[in-house]
């Protein structure tokens, strides 16, 4: 739905209301054309049902008005003498067409001094409620909105298990687009697991002014362009989602509009030079370990090494002994010798389980291993006597694994060796042939929507042969600081302006062992109430945020005692 088109439609809507309230306007002592003018007729509405003048606003307010509507339906049926429960399950059920009902068949009186004290302790419980979902539901979607690390596509600058608040105004607020849906809820209700919202009306893209535009570095939350899951984690057929109800990712922007961005052995350059990352950014990248005397898993351990793999040896096991232990496993064969390999990742098989069972292990110490490290991390090893070197790893130049545009005889790019590529400005124009056409497609395509067909070695945007193309809006490259390991703009490309949904900026919670269930969770005190930007180590305020917790309550203990002693 465009401009016009939405417009249209609110001037419907408008239609809807003055063919259902004018005579009720009447009845109320106005006249029957006020109910005609759009916003000034929602001010009079106030009036008449006896409610601030600025509840009109949040009748325009996306999501926010789904709630409020319901609310003035019930008030304005209230405000005609209808105050019993199946008045009010009437308007609600019928989606404020009740109202039609009043306005034509029944002659109702206004009531004009109407208490509106809710008449029961359930009826004020359920105002209470419906309006904390409404301001809850306005922080959330224009100012604040938690939001959780899933995946380890950030590790170890934000890990999995971090709770964060992620801000909505530093870049300005987008407007929801999705005009039906479940409020404080994404893509999917809870417990139900079905769709949480109505694919159409879309509203047109309109984001409030912010203070800060998106800059290289920064750690940013956005619609995942590529998203055609229903719900994040679960694998079923494709689906088509409105923009803002597509998952949430967050990556760091590494390639901000009008750059040239190229990745040369694992490492990104901009414009010729290479990004030089802010200090509290913490790359990983995969390496390789050498040791004659064996790299043991205690020792990647120690250095908190992720992403290696252990190997033991059994031998004898019996089948309820591998049944048991199955879920720290991620293999299980056969060596030539007949002894049995059991594979795990590098949390291994607790050294507790191994009693319980009464296992007979051996714990393979190769020569040689491949493990996920830090620059500090790599450090120590090299620093460590018994390693004997620590090589980073890399997939050559020219070797195609996968990476975007998937265009292999073209662009033969993998993670490590990519590009260059250019990131889109809006307004900026650029060449547009069979070679470049890949790298754009989506962009014109699907996010731009213009019909792309491509004929030989000639290009028809709309039904037009073209060789160029002037971009509408900006683009922005994201990658995770976990480099080996992260699916980014190297597996799908350029994320859209309009695709953009805040920075993180708090991190109020952090635990251990996110992912294997709640009785597990270990919290990361460390982590605990410390800032996502910024420099130098982070500072944890938690102990000061307990200082002042505690404050308060010796406050208000003295307070209430000093009030009963007078």
């Amino acid at each position: 739905m465009d401009g016009i088109q939405w417009i249209i439609f609110i001037l419907i809507v408008q239609v809807i209301h003055f063919l259902g309230t004018w005579k009720l306007y009447t009845k109320a002592g106005r006249k029957a054309w006020e109910a005609a003018i759009p916003v000034y007729n929602g001010i009079v509405l106030m009036k008449i049902i006896n409610r601030p003048w600025w509840w009109v606003l949040l009748l325009f307010i996306p999501i926010i008005n789904l709630l409020m509507f319901p609310v003035v339906w019930v008030e304005t049926v209230r405000s005609f003498g209808k105050s019993k429960l199946t008045d009010t399950w009437a308007a609600i059920l019928t989606l404020g067409f009740y109202i039609y009902y009043l306005n034509y068949v029944e002659d109702v009186k206004y009531i004009e001094n109407r208490d509106l004290k809710p008449k029961t302790g359930l009826g004020e419980w359920v105002s209470s409620i419906v309006f904390a979902i409404v301001a809850a539901t306005f922080v959330h979607t224009y100012f604040i909105q938690p939001y959780v690390i899933p995946t380890p596509s950030l590790e170890r600058t934000l890990r999995i298990g971090d709770f964060l608040f992620v801000s909505k105004f530093h870049y300005g607020a987008r407007v929801p687009m999705t005009a039906v849906a479940a409020p404080m809820v994404h893509d999917t209700l809870p417990v139900l697991k079905t769709r949480s919202y109505l694919n159409k009306p879309q509203i047109p893209y309109l984001r409030l002014p912010g203070f800060n535009e998106v800059k290289k570095n920064d750690i940013v939350v956005f619609s995942w362009p590529a998203d055609t899951v229903r719900q994040f984690f679960v694998s079923e057929r494709k689906v088509e989602k409105p923009i803002d109800k597509k998952s949430n990712y967050v990556k760091r922007c590494v390639g901000t509009p009008g750059d040239s961005l190229e990745i040369i052995d694992g490492f990104v350059y901009i414009n010729g030079k290479r990004l030089k990352l802010s200090d509290r950014a913490k790359p990983m990248y995969d390496y390789t370990i050498y040791s004659k005397k064996g790299v043991s898993s205690r020792l990647l351990s120690d250095i908190e090494a992720t992403d290696f793999i252990r190997k033991y040896i059994a031998n004898n096991i019996s089948q309820n002994q591998v049944d048991a232990i199955s879920s720290m496993v991620i293999g299980v064969r056969q060596a030539p010798d007949g002894k049995i390999e059991l594979i795990t990742d590098e949390k291994g098989i607790p050294t507790e389980a191994i009693r319980q069972l009464r296992l007979s292990l051996t714990e393979e110490k190769p020569l040689s291993r491949v493990a996920n490290l830090t620059d500090d991390m790599v450090a120590k090893l090299r620093s460590n006597s018994t390693i004997d070197s620590v090589v980073k790893t890399n997939e050559g130049k020219g070797v195609y694994m996968g990476s975007f545009p998937q265009k292999p005889n073209l662009y033969p790019w993998n993670n490590d060796n990519f590009g260059p590529i250019y990131i889109p400005e809006a307004g900026t124009t650029v060449e547009i042939n069979y070679r470049t056409i890949p790298l754009y497609k989506k962009i014109i395509r699907d996010y731009e929507h213009n019909d792309v067909k491509v004929s030989g070695q000639k290009v028809f945007i709309n039904g037009k042969e073209t060789n160029s193309y002037t971009f509408k809006q900006d683009y922005y490259w994201m990658m995770g600081d976990n480099r080996d390991h992260s699916e980014d703009s190297r597996t799908w490309g350029y994320v859209p302006a309009n695709h953009i949904v805040g920075k993180p900026v708090f991190l109020w919670m952090s635990f251990d062992n996110f992912n294997e269930g709640l009785l597990k969770w270990r919290p990361r005190w460390n982590r605990i109430f410390t800032t996502v930007g910024g420099s130098g180590e982070p500072v944890s305020y938690f102990k000061y945020f307990l200082m002042v917790i505690a404050g308060w309550f010796v406050f208000d203990f003295i307070r209430k005692r000093r009030k009963k002693k007078e």
